[in-house]
């Protein structure tokens, strides 16, 4: 019976993309040829998210305005372990900021109402060498490919399962351990056409340490990062609740990645990532948030 519900587990994250509420290799056609979401579909999906979740005991949701401080939502559960002390799972990334923060609360506009060429770009000035196109095509999808002055924001996703990383959330979970804690930390950084910019690649390495597979790159040197519990995101949730539960620590600031980096490793990584996903809807209502200390 373990078993079973261990396989049923991996299964349900599997089929439904979890960190990400949309795995990336949908369907959709290229952005371009959807006309842009208006303002009342962006309304109804929130109104939908509220109706399909009033009542139901979901938890906390993501992704958030990390200045906002104010939540209602009183499902509590346990607050992962540091990230030091569990296991590195998944890297993958975001096509504009998911959440909100001072440093990237630029609103990309409501993008196609599937999660693309929306969420929050870097709210800093670049200059004219750094926006600068590449001399290639970056990280191309059926949604279009990175810009030199895009935002991204990275997931750098934990688990207490013991396991090797690897591509989708599925890597987070064992046959041992079929509800592990999750951790996501994130980080923001903003792509600029600069060779002495930070390198990707190295912020993307992770090596095993003893017993546990850690990421070596992450920057600390971008804020304190803000915690709250949350859940997993992906423009899968906007008009349906997250049932998983997920420890954030978001980093407030934003630091500056060589773009052609970023378009090595799409080539060829671990965790088989080789564009951007989506964004979910930023969550605001507070009953559907949880409050920061």
């Amino acid at each position: 019976m373990k078993k079973f519900l261990a396989a049923l587990a991996i299964s349900t994250l599997l089929t439904t993309p979890a960190i990400a509420g949309d795995d990336g290799h949908g369907s959709h056609a290229k952005t371009d040829d959807h006309a842009a979401a208006s303002d009342a579909t962006i309304a109804k999906q929130r109104k939908t998210l509220a109706q399909n979740t009033e009542g139901q005991g979901f938890g906390p949701q993501s992704p958030r305005d990390i200045d906002a401080v104010k939540g209602d939502n009183k499902r509590a559960f346990n607050a992962a372990p540091a990230y030091t002390d569990m296991n590195l799972c998944n890297i993958h990334f975001h096509k504009n900021a998911e959440h909100k923060g001072k440093y990237f609360s630029t609103y990309a506009g409501n993008g196609d109402g599937h999660g693309y060429l929306s969420g929050y770009k870097y709210s800093g000035q670049l200059n004219k060498t750094e926006l600068a196109p590449p001399s290639h095509t970056i990280c191309p999808s059926a949604h279009g490919d990175l810009k030199s002055g895009d935002t991204i924001e990275v997931h750098y996703v934990h688990t207490t399962a013991q396991v090797e990383p690897g591509p989708t959330l599925g890597s987070c979970l064992s046959e041992a351990i079929g509800n592990p804690q999750l951790r996501v930390e994130t980080q923001i950084y903003v792509l600029v056409n600069d060779k002495k910019a930070l390198n990707f690649k190295d912020l993307t390495k992770h090596k095993k340490t003893g017993d546990l597979h850690q990421a070596t790159g992450i920057p600390n040197n971008t804020g304190t990062p803000v915690q709250y519990e949350g859940s997993t995101t992906g423009p899968g949730y906007n008009e349906k609740g997250s049932p998983f539960q997920v420890s954030w620590s978001v980093r407030p600031q934003v630091t500056k990645v060589n773009i052609d980096t970023v378009g090595e490793w799409c080539k060829g990584n671990t965790f088989d990532e080789d564009h951007a996903h989506g964004v979910r809807n930023l969550v605001k209502n507070t009953d559907l948030l949880s409050a920061i200390n």
